[in-house]
C-alpha cells in the first residue's frame, strides 16, 4: 500500500484564493507545502507590480499564460526563471494577465 507520510496533496479545485500582494489586483491559492517551501498558482492582472524585497531563500518562477516583465526582462508563456537566496527582487509587472506557479520558502 502506497503512503502519504511527507506528501501533502491539494486539489486546486478546493484550494481558496487569497489576495497577493499589496496592491489588491492579483490573488493565489496554495498547491502544497512542504520544509517550509510553498508551491502556489497566482493570477494577476495586467499593471500588478511586484514589492522590492531581498530573497532569503531560493525562488521558482514559471509563467503559464500571459506577460511580464521582470528585472527589465520581458517573460512570456513557457518561460521562468530561478533567484537564488540573497538576490534582490526590484522590478516586476504584469504586462498582461497572467497566470504563474512561484516556488518559495518562507
Amino acid at each position: 500500500m502506497e503512503t502519504l507520510t511527507g506528501w501533502n496533496i491539494v486539489r486546486a479545485d478546493e484550494a481558496e484564493w487569497s489576495p497577493w500582494g499589496s496592491h489588491g489586483n492579483a490573488r493565489a491559492k496554495v498547491l502544497g507545502t512542504a520544509d517550509g517551501y510553498y508551491v502556489t498558482l497566482v493570477e494577476a492582472e495586467a499593471g500588478y507590480r511586484g514589492d522590492p524585497h531581498e530573497h532569503t531563500n531560493a525562488e521558482f518562477f514559471y509563467l503559464l499564460e500571459g506577460s511580464v516583465r521582470n528585472q527589465g526582462q520581458l517573460i512570456s508563456a513557457g518561460d521562468g526563471y530561478a533567484a537564488a537566496a540573497g538576490s534582490r527582487h526590484t522590478d516586476f509587472v504584469v504586462e498582461a494577465p497572467s497566470r504563474y506557479l512561484v516556488i518559495f520558502r518562507l
